[in-house]
């Protein structure tokens, strides 16, 4: 994105600010009104090397902001111009009790030319040091994410179905992570199975399906073709917590359940249908499904046995990469269900 393609005054953004000057506008902005209260629980940076993308996030911080008070960094990249720094600060304000407003700041980068060493410090000296670091990459990971930068992260929020080659981004998340052991992980891929994981293990929940656990022969997931790895990371999931093996044979994540039976497994892309279109588990006599059609409000549940079926829906899971982030966000946590099935996912991005 050229240096100008940005208008002079760009609304969106807010009012355009000197990057030295940053802190002292800030508090005009603050004195201009004093009905206003300036709230944040934490720091939210948004990067992006995608063309545009300053002004799309500003718009998503401003919904966000409704439910999350932060501080707001966003950040936009354009390595291939001469090298540049512009800034702008604004406030996200949202009515509380019908009286007061309730503000979020927000401080908008766009940088230019090789900015690895300007990034890092211009982000660093605009954080509330008090509060946790909430990271948002967005896209195809870059020289930029260094073990510096993850150091000081909180979380890290990424979408690895966005990737090329997700095998190796891993790998550069896991070498830059080595200093920060505490570091939260939390994949779009991951979240968008949400009601399709609740949903398998409420299943599960039904007696005779937990009796059919160790007959389980097969498993199948259809999948929208953009969204492989979240079946991949569904799979993972399932062979984690029912603790089956991989099996040496032809067929591509053959697996072995703890009690020797093969389990053989069908994936099945579909380009008409949402990130996920089902999930159905066979053991010899019971048959547990997931699934959700393309435009539906719901997901679909069943289980079926020899002596009876059952049926029940849930909400579907979030699409858009705003509401996802608003999941993710409101669930905190240590994500620790995620840590745990990573490297048998990252087995199978190999395979």
């Amino acid at each position: 994105m050229a240096v100008d393609s940005i208008p002079e005054v760009c609304p969106e953004l807010g009012i355009e600010v000197p990057v030295a000057a940053i802190d002292r506008e800030l508090r005009k902005l603050w004195e201009q009104d004093e009905a206003q209260t300036n709230a944040s629980l934490m720091n939210l940076v948004v990067f992006s090397e995608k063309s545009g993308a300053l002004i799309e996030n500003s718009h998503i911080v401003r919904d966000l902001t409704r439910e999350h008070a932060c501080r707001a960094i966003l950040v936009e990249i354009d390595s291939t111009a001469p090298p540049s720094l512009r800034a702008w600060i604004t406030a996200h304000c949202h009515l509380a009790d019908g009286r007061k407003s309730v503000c979020c700041e927000q401080i908008s980068f766009y940088l230019t030319g090789r900015v690895t060493g300007r990034f890092r410090n211009t982000v660093f000296a605009h954080l509330n040091s008090d509060l946790p670091l909430i990271f948002w990459w967005q896209g195809e990971l870059s020289e930029i994410l260094t073990e510096r930068l993850v150091s000081v992260m909180d979380r890290f929020i990424i979408d690895s179905s966005s990737w090329k080659d997700p095998a190796a981004s891993f790998a550069i998340i896991e070498e830059c992570s080595q200093a920060n052991p505490d570091l939260v992980i939390q994949d779009h891929a991951w979240t968008r199975s949400w009601q399709f994981r609740v949903g398998i293990a409420g299943l599960f929940d039904d007696p005779a399906a937990q009796e059919a656990l160790p007959e389980i022969h097969s498993v199948e997931i259809s999948y929208h073709p953009d969204h492989r790895n979240t079946a991949l990371q569904v799979l993972a999931w399932l062979a984690v917590q029912a603790g089956w093996k991989d099996r040496q044979a032809a067929e591509p994540f053959a697996l072995e359940s703890t009690s020797g039976v093969p389990i053989s497994v069908k994936l099945t892309s579909d380009a008409s249908g949402p990130p996920l279109s089902s999930v159905i588990i066979h053991a010899k006599n019971t048959t547990v499904s997931v699934s959700q059609k393309a435009g539906a409000s719901h997901v679909e549940r069943h289980v079926e046995t020899a002596a009876y079926k059952a049926t029940s829906l849930s909400p579907i899971d979030p699409v858009s990469p705003a509401d996802l982030v608003g999941v993710q966000l409101s669930r905190g946590g240590k994500n620790s269900l995620y840590q745990k099935i990573l490297p048998r996912f990252r087995a199978m991005l190999k395979g």
